[in-house]
């Protein structure tokens, strides 16, 4: 006993580390929400090419990316992975912060995706032999944790960033020359993944794999169980994907939403937002995780599945209230905020128990697979549409910047909708899955 408490301890100080990495990495993905109206006012783009900068620049290879280096970090070193893949994001976060054209900002966002495309993979693989099995659902939910703890501490930072630098004129940076003053965050934010890298480097050692002689599985095993399991895996998938496209909306459109209705200064948007999300978006995915066990102990066996349902069924009917309130009312900035706040609560409980409920419905060896495909639905769909969709719906069908609310309010609607359908629908199938994945193993 006495020898297993070290490694314990040791085992949680890398899951902390690896969520301090996935913050960073949160942060350098979210500066650019709260840069919208300097970025418009000094580049000269539309809300849509803000909307494919924030989410689909990033999107193109972070998704891509996500299922080869899920392979590569099974044979080889996964921290040397997460290394490069750090060192790789706060580069071309800082070079965000030097560049002079909108193309040029559009193709460094790709390379911080490039970058954060190393890191979940090899880290789900290295928290996965650190732990034992009856403490590894712990482990996870605390490093996804990050997810929502990162989105609202980036926010929050960017925004005392902007309180104490002007976003007017221009400054001059040697070697590069002039530049907006706002660009200065990236080369902040960039700047902190670099010390992460120390602290990994010199502090966390590469794990000995577990189950190295497992039998290796064909393609044609993982497709023919895929098609035996389509409609559960797919409403799975789909449903969180859509949950996700309603989460980065809000995260990336609400600052904008703070300046342009309601006259917040920018950093006045980012600190009232970022707070929502760290206090009850966190609360949401860690409470859905709990609430998911609690049904489980009380017999249900599509418990996992059922607390996305109950979360995305509220956060619907949420999104109904606040599109009729922007439409029918004024919209006073105190009860959007309190309606905010319990979208942002129940929109996360899902994603506490999605990637269990995933590991439930499939055979042990072919998890890592079908998890790099869950990984790519969600961030293709979530976060490659999500922002976009709101950019797109406020040039092409509004075509007025002051109807981002209507905007941002439509899209919301939509991923709760289709997520709480899809969800719903995929109950009975859920339980079917893990019966089909149980006798798989025996």
């Amino acid at each position: 006993m006495t020898s297993q408490t070290p490694s314990l301890r040791y085992a949680w100080y890398v899951v902390a580390v690896l969520m301090l990495a996935y913050i960073s990495s949160f942060i350098d993905r979210q500066v650019l929400t709260l840069l919208v109206k300097p970025l418009k006012r000094d580049f000269g783009v539309t809300d849509t090419q803000i909307g494919l900068l924030i989410g689909f620049s990033f999107a193109i290879f972070y998704t891509f990316l996500g299922i080869p280096i899920g392979r590569l970090a099974d044979r080889r070193s996964r921290k040397s992975i997460i290394l490069w893949g750090i060192v790789l994001w706060s580069l071309m976060t800082a070079i965000c912060g030097v560049t002079d054209t909108y193309s040029q900002l559009f193709l460094a966002r790709v390379g911080v995706g490039i970058g954060e495309a190393a890191l979940s993979p090899a880290a789900y693989s290295m928290i996965t032999d650190l732990f034992p099995r009856h403490k590894l659902g712990t482990a996870m939910g605390i490093y996804n944790l990050g997810v929502y703890v990162g989105s609202g501490l980036s926010i929050l930072l960017v925004a005392l960033i902007l309180k104490l630098i002007s976003v007017e004129g221009m400054w001059q940076v040697p070697f590069f020359g002039e530049i907006y003053p706002w660009q200065t965050v990236f080369l902040i934010v960039g700047a902190p993944g670099l010390l992460i890298v120390l602290l990994i480097a010199f502090t966390v050692k590469e794990p000995v794999r577990q189950q190295t002689s497992k039998a290796k599985v064909e393609m044609s095993e993982i497709r023919a169980y895929f098609s035996a399991n389509r409609f559960s895996l797919l409403s799975l998938f789909f449903g969180i994907a859509f949950m996700a496209f309603s989460s980065y909306a809000t995260t990336s459109w609400t600052p904008t939403l703070f300046v342009r209705k309601y006259g917040l200064a920018e950093a006045q948007a980012g600190l009232l937002l970022g707070a929502i999300i760290t206090i009850f978006s966190t609360a949401g995915v860690y409470l859905g995780g709990r609430y998911a066990d609690k049904l489980t102990k009380d017999g249900y066996p599509d418990a996992k599945m059922r607390v996305g349902y109950q979360g995305m069924l509220i956060g619907t009917l949420l999104a109904v209230s606040i599109l009729a309130m922007m439409v029918f009312t004024s919209a006073p900035l105190p009860v959007f905020v309190v309606l905010l706040a319990l979208i942002c609560f129940f929109t996360a409980l899902p994603y506490g128990a999605a990637t269990a409920a995933l590991q439930e419905m499939v055979p042990a060896p072919m998890r890592a697979t079908f998890s790099a495909f869950f990984l790519f639905v969600v961030n293709i769909v979530g976060l490659g549409g999500g922002p976009l969709a709101v950019g797109f719906i406020n040039d092409k069908i509004f075509g007025d910047p002051n109807q981002v609310h209507l905007s941002l309010a439509c899209t919301v609607l939509l991923g709760c909708g289709v997520s709480c359908l899809l969800l719903y629908r995929g109950l009975k199938p859920f339980v079917r899955s893990t019966e089909n994945a149980r006798l798989a193993v025996n």
